[in-house]
Order: structure tokens, then C-alpha cells, then sequence
């Protein structure tokens, strides 16, 4: 599949974005998040502005972006409008719940406590909304299988958990309990990882050339010639290819951007205080940034949509 860059930024911030803002409510629901009103307000500030970013480039590959409104409407058999209307509805409780707990944190406490317990259900659910609109794409074998949600839902929390480590060492010595929590995710999401691209390696789609055009009783199916002289929309989007060694490379600049270095530099943060640690969470980040943005791509540009089959693809 092509990798539209949009999909890719949007898919990469709104996760952060959302992992960021269920770790700020959970985190002061339990009472675990450092005390102070910029800390909080600047942790909130960061995660509106990358679900809003993320949300706001996700139009941009649309052949008509002011009609994206309308998707929200088919959320009774679209994953892509359920997500739509999430994203939306997620923003009520937990805007309610940031503004409690920075301008009011006194006043019933019970309520907005139930409050942001829903904001925060609000935030899982939306990324597994958002995971759901490849997951149920059944066409696209590395896309329509159980790793998939988990993936996004560790992602989004590891990432989420990387931007809030580096935002609250500005402010202070970082907290324990998140960096044990990231170093965790870092752990799950690496694992999950190494999972996925196993199963990507050792399984292909049921789709064949041969049941694509039900002509497999007759033997081996090919393309003897294609019916155009150049490529068209369907080769270009999701015909995309990538070659084996290129994506061999970049999913070891995955492994040691993404998960590897934040690891071992979030370890570092853990048993140094002051600066240093500061410093070792932002590197994270950055590392983790670059990593994410690179595993993204790949997880596109490795799907292969059955269509293909009809182009002289062997396997999808």
C-alpha cells in the first residue's frame, strides 16, 4: 500500500496525542502525576495539539476535505466514522476533566473523578477505533489480523508515555512510576514488534492468482500481459512495493530508533537525576520520534492488497 504521508503524521501524533492524555488523567486520577499547574497544563496543551494536528492531516489525502464531515454519519458500519466520531466526542470529559483538574482541582471531586475515568476510556477507545479501520480491511493480510490493534494500543501508550517523561523533566526530577511505565511499554512494544514482522515473514493472504480469478483448476495462474501500457491509480495505491533488502534495513532502524535506544536511554534517566536525565528523555524522544515515523511507513508500504493479484503479484 502506499504510504500517504498525512496517514503516516496522523497516525504517529494523535497516538502520542492520546497516549499522553490518558497518562495525564489516569496519572492524576491515582495520584501519580507530579503536582503544579504548568507541568499539567503544558502536558494537556502538547497532547490537544497532536490529536489535533494528527486529526486535522488526516483529511489531507482526501480528494475533498471539506466533505470529510460526513463520514461521521456511517459510524453504524465504518470504522473510519466511529474513529471520527470519538476523536470528536473525546475531546468533552477529557476537556472538562484538564480544566477541573487546572483551574478548579477543589470543587466535586466525585463527579469529575467519573469524569475522567470516561475521558480516559475515551482515549483507548479511540485508538482502537483507529486501529480497526486497517484491521477490518480483510483484502490486506498484514493489516487484518490481531496484531494490529494491540500494536496501536502499545504504540500509543509508549509514545505517549516517551513525550510525557521529556515534558515533566523540564519541570522537575522525572517520576519513577512513569519511567518504570515506559521502560515497560518500550518492552511490550518491542516484543510485539519482532511478533508481527514474524508472522508478516512465515504467513501470505489465502488469496491466490488462482482463486483471485477462479481459474485454478486449470493450473498455475500469470500474467501473461498487462491490459494498460503505464501504471494506474490501483497500481500506484495499493500496488505500492517495497524490495526485501530496503525493508530489511529500515526494520533495523526501527528497532534501534524506536525501541532500543529510548530504552536504554530512559534506563539511564532512571538511575541519574538532574540534567543528564533531562537530557536522556528528550534524546528519547527524539530517537523515538524517528523511529515511529520510519515503522509506520513500513507498515504500509509492507501491506499488500489482494488487487495486486490481478497485476502480476504473486502472493498479497
Amino acid at each position: 500500500m502506499h504510504p500517504a504521508k498525512s496517514v503516516i503524521f496522523f497516525t504517529t501524533a494523535s497516538g502520542a496525542g492520546y497516549g499522553l492524555l490518558f497518562l495525564l488523567i489516569a496519572g492524576d486520577l491515582l495520584g501519580l502525576a507530579p503536582g503544579g499547574f504548568w507541568p499539567a497544563f503544558t502536558g494537556y496543551a502538547v497532547s490537544y495539539a497532536l490529536i489535533t494536528g494528527g486529526l486535522l492531516s488526516s483529511t489531507f489525502h482526501l480528494g475533498h476535505p471539506e466533505r470529510a464531515w460526513r463520514a461521521l454519519t456511517q459510524w453504524r458500519s465504518s470504522w473510519l466514522s466511529r474513529e471520527g466520531v470519538m476523536a470528536v466526542l473525546t475531546f468533552l470529559p477529557t476537556g472538562l476533566y484538564a480544566l477541573h483538574q487546572l483551574f478548579f482541582p477543589e470543587r466535586m471531586p466525585g463527579i469529575t473523578g467519573v469524569i475522567g475515568v470516561i475521558g480516559a476510556i475515551c482515549c483507548i477507545v479511540t485508538v482502537y477505533c483507529t486501529a480497526m479501520i486497517y484491521a477490518s480491511l480483510k483484502p490486506v493480510h498484514a493489516w487484518s489480523n490481531r496484531f494490529v490493534p494491540a500494536g496501536y494500543l502499545l504504540l500509543s501508550l509508549m509514545t505517549g508515555a516517551l513525550v510525557l517523561n521529556a515534558l515533566f523533566a523540564l519541570f522537575g526530577p522525572p517520576s519513577p512510576v512513569f519511567l518504570i511505565l515506559a521502560l515497560l511499554s518500550l518492552i511490550a512494544a518491542l516484543v510485539w514488534k519482532i511478533s508481527y514482522w514474524r508472522f508478516l515473514d512465515g504467513t501470505k493472504s489465502l488469496s491466490t492468482p488462482e482463486s483471485a480469478t477462479g481459474l485454478g483448476e486449470f493450473g498455475r495462474v500469470k500474467l501473461f500481459e498487462a491490459p494498460h501500457t503505464e501504471a494506474n491509480y490501483l497500481m500506484k495505491e495499493m500496488g505500492f512495493q517495497i524490495a526485501r533488502k530496503h525493508a530489511m534495513k529500515l526494520r533495523r532502524i526501527t528497532l534501534t530508533l524506536a525501541f532500543v535506544l529510548p530504552l536504554l536511554l530512559t534506563l539511564l534517566a532512571l538511575f541519574v537525576g538532574g540534567s543528564l536525565a533531562a537530557a536522556a528523555l528528550i534524546l528519547a524522544l527524539l530517537n523515538a520520534a524517528i523511529g515511529i515515523v520510519t515503522e509506520r511507513w513500513l507498515f504500509f508500504a509492507e501491506a499488500r492488497h489482494t488487487v495486486g493479484l490481478y497485476y502480476g503479484a504473486a502472493h498479497a
